[in-house]
């Protein structure tokens, strides 16, 4: 993909660096759960492509933006955008601190941006639960509403809790989403659907992303530790500059 203009871009670099991946994937999660103007939404996961999706969600004019997690410094970092957050680690309910934010325990629009590595809630959230999300958002979402599920999931994980975890087979209350006739999109982002139009918004000031998910710039030779940092959960997008380009 070009950019129109050299000078203009390198300016906006680290913006647009998050379009190879993580902002189409974000934006591709937001378009297929239904986000609009004044839509309510809970997005599932603060790492990097959930506080994408947040900020697509904000671009695409949501009224009210819910980013959950475990971490407290990913939540804050969704906070620093203007997020709503929940934090699945308390004893209180998803569904009560959404009814303390929006006055409904319910949303227009959910967002899986986890995937099968999810969590549990509340006293079970060190506990690898692979359907605890996917379950979570046809409980939170609203009768008619869309889920957007660009989170992965896998047919095939060695590491997964059980035996069914490690084919894929997860337990879903498919029953709740089918009564609540609920939408699923799940699938692979296609992301070059999205690159030129995300590009604009980014070269015109509609979506600072490189602010939203917290860009931070390592030379090559750091690539390990910022492995280890991003494994632990620190609340950055690390990008790689192997020509020290930014410095130069």
């Amino acid at each position: 993909m070009k950019f129109p203009d050299k000078s203009q871009a390198l300016e906006k670099i680290r913006d647009l660096t998050c379009l190879s991946d993580i902002l189409p994937t974000g934006y591709h999660g937001a378009v297929s759960a239904g986000v609009g103007p004044g839509t309510t939404v809970y997005v599932a996961g603060a790492g990097p492509v959930g506080l994408a999706c947040a900020a697509a969600c904000q671009l695409l004019g949501a009224a009210a933006v819910i980013v959950s997690d475990l971490n407290k410094d990913r939540l804050e970092q969704a906070r620093s955008f203007g997020c709503e957050t929940v934090d699945v680690s308390l004893q209180a309910s998803i569904a009560d601190q959404i009814d303390q934010i929006l006055g409904a325990p319910e949303v227009d629009c959910a967002v899986d941006c986890v995937g099968f590595e999810a969590r549990g809630h509340g006293a079970e959230a060190k506990n690898e639960a692979p359907a605890t999300v996917l379950n979570s958002l046809m409980t939170l979402a609203r009768a008619g509403g869309s889920i957007g599920i660009p989170g992965l999931y896998v047919t095939d994980d060695p590491g997964g809790v059980d035996q069914a975890a490690k084919t894929g087979s997860l337990s879903i209350r498919l029953g709740l989403g089918w009564a609540k006739s609920h939408a699923f999109y799940t699938g692979q982002t296609p992301v070059l659907k999205y690159n030129r139009q995300l590009m604009q918004a980014i070269l015109h000031d509609k979506i600072p992303i490189a602010k939203a998910v917290n860009v931070t710039v390592i030379r090559l030779d750091d690539a390990p530790k910022g492995y280890v940092d991003f494994d632990k959960g620190t609340a950055k997008k690390f990008v790689l500059d192997p020509h020290t380009m930014l410095a130069a």
